[in-house]
């Protein structure tokens, strides 16, 4: 339930504090006064869609919060990790520059988390939602709402899955034989100019290495050569003397110990000096440079180049792409084989999807039924008395005869009016009608519905006289067990509130100001007063907004003992 609502520079609202109450809340006031700005905030603390046009002019910033029991939302809130005491406090901050924060109990979150927490919370109904009834592509979505069989419509949307994996499957198989023999030819192409080059992982790091070397053969040779002259060529070469210092200095230390460590780090010297002396040698002695393979490895790098500029690919990934080519032309060759194969799946699957969507549209059937007469039910007591509604079924015009949503065709048709044949409620529904059928609907869907608030903006649209008598009590009878916040121009509507606010607007210093205030019992009735007679409020206007808030009570009174 929400039970307040903080509004700061929101439009012309520069300010307001509205406490709601449990069963029927109204919002009344002239056109234009900002009635609709007030849903439009809460539109806004639930996640709707904000701009900088809704903060008020020469303001830096707008506000909104809003505080709601806990209950409708503890599981949503338990997943999210987010405390909440005894109350939910949610807070929208919009910037003059279009931008926006969300904060749950404080808890930063995105407007997507707030959007979909607002679901869980409150259930809007505008002013053209009626005319959503006219939109047969939706009648489908209001049945499946209305009905209890979600298994069954689980059960169908896996095997749909299953039949449209099949299908695209079978479509990335199925090519004419042009484009297959083309892709196979240049598959088959392309495998054995790869399969020719013989290539190796690492290979084309060690041609470049050893071009390096023969690049520089000349004066690699040379200087190996005086490097091991240095070392081992001659009487006087770094590992004779070497080893002459060892032999003298391990002499000394014979006699001075404290020349060990000398002695021992000379030893060391020549003997590493040894080794990189044979190093040297071993190396000069494993070259063996010759023309004939110089000009083969530039051809080995040539080849690379070419390959990795045909491919557009590291010659290290050519290799990996042969497999996937491999694997490809052995997909189109065993393309037929695998097409049979999928084709009996698929007509397997077919079948499955007619079955369980037959059994869905069962269970549709069963619940059109019952949904038929909760509907001429709700609409009798709207002050519609010859109406018929019905639920008409048709087979879906696709080839298997199934798609995403079943097997199916679905739309509602009515009759407003004693001897009519039954039609389109596009054809035959006016604007007051509309509105009627779907608070009829929204009162049927309720009882399933664990939303606990429900928003009616104008929902008395083509209303008047006795029918909007019945939908302001229709309202109050949905409010026995939701909370209920209607805005509205009728006052017979406004009669069956718990409590209701007025909003006005007013310029003070040339800028204008809307202000919510919450009316008591004589407030009620003038207010009901200028919505008969407008500005001229006299004592029979008074006097029949008296009468109306009496029979309200009346009503209201009579209501509550027989539930």
């Amino acid at each position: 339930m929400l039970n307040e609502l903080h509004i700061e520079n929101i439009a012309v609202i520069e300010r307001a504090d509205i406490r709601f109450t449990e069963g029927m809340n109204v919002m009344t006031g002239e056109t234009g006064a900002g009635k609709s700005i007030v849903i439009d905030a809460i539109g806004a603390v639930l996640g709707g869609r904000v701009s900088r046009e809704l903060v008020r002019h020469g303001a830096e910033k707008a506000l909104v919060t809003a505080s709601f029991d806990c209950a409708g939302a503890a599981d949503w809130l338990r997943e999210n990790e987010i405390d909440a005491e005894d109350e939910l406090i949610i807070q929208r901050r919009i910037s003059a520059d279009g931008k926006s924060s969300c904060r749950i109990c404080g808890v930063p979150v995105t407007a997507a988390q707030l959007k979909e927490l607002g679901a869980h919370l409150v259930d809007v109904h505008g002013q053209n939602d009626g005319r959503l009834l006219m939109d047969e592509k939706l009648h489908l979505g209001y049945l499946d709402r209305f009905g209890s069989y979600q298994a069954e419509l689980d059960r169908y949307a896996r095997e749909y899955a299953a039949y449209r994996r099949l299908r695209r499957e079978i479509d990335a198989l199925q090519m004419d034989e042009i484009e297959k023999s083309r892709l196979s030819d240049s598959l088959r192409y392309q495998i054995a100019e790869l399969e020719r080059a013989e290539l190796k992982e690492g290979e084309k790091a060690e041609v470049e290495g050893r071009l390096e070397l023969l690049r520089h053969s000349e004066k690699l040779t040379e200087s190996i050569g005086e490097a091991y002259r240095a070392l081992y060529g001659g009487d006087d070469n770094a590992v004779a003397m070497a080893q002459n210092a060892a032999y003298f200095a391990q002499r000394a230390a014979a006699i001075a110990s404290e020349l060990e460590g000398a002695a021992k780090a000379i030893g060391d010297a020549a003997f590493m000096l040894t080794d990189a002396a044979e190093q040297l040698r071993d190396f000069q002695d494993s070259l063996d440079f010759s023309p004939e393979e110089f000009d083969r490895l530039e051809g080995r790098m040539s080849l690379f180049r070419k390959l990795e500029r045909k491919y557009n690919k590291e010659i290290d990934e050519l290799p990996d792409y042969l497999e996937i080519c491999r694997k490809k032309l052995e997909d189109i060759e065993s393309a037929d084989d695998k097409l049979l194969k999928l084709q009996k799946e698929l007509a397997e699957q077919t079948a499955r999807c007619q079955s369980t969507g037959a059994a869905l549209s069962k269970k549709r059937r069963e619940t059109a039924a019952l949904l038929q007469q909760r509907i001429v039910d709700e609409l009798r007591d709207l002050s519609m008395p010859s109406v018929r509604f019905a639920v008409e079924f048709q087979p879906l015009s696709e080839e298997q005869g199934f798609d995403a949503s079943g097997i199916d065709e679905v739309r509602f048709v009515m009759s407003a009016n004693a001897g009519e044949e039954l039609g389109r409620i596009s054809k035959i529904a006016s604007g007051g009608e509309l509105s009627r059928i779907m608070l009829a609907m929204k009162n049927v869907f309720a009882e399933n519905d664990p939303v606990d608030t429900m928003i009616f903006d104008e929902i008395d649209t083509g209303v008047s006289g006795i029918a909007a008598q019945r939908v302001g009590e229709k309202l109050f009878s949905v409010s026995a067990g939701k909370q209920v916040l209607c805005v509205t121009h009728l006052p017979q509507i406004a009669a069956m509130a718990d409590s209701h606010f007025v909003i006005a607007k007013q310029e003070r210093g040339g800028r204008t100001y809307t202000e919510v205030t919450p009316l008591d019992r004589e407030g009620r009735r003038r207010e009901l007063a200028r919505l008969y007679g407008g500005d001229n409020v006299t004592e029979i206007t008074l006097a029949g907004a008296e009468e109306q808030l009496s029979a309200a009570e009346h009503f209201k009174n009579t209501f509550l003992r027989s539930t």
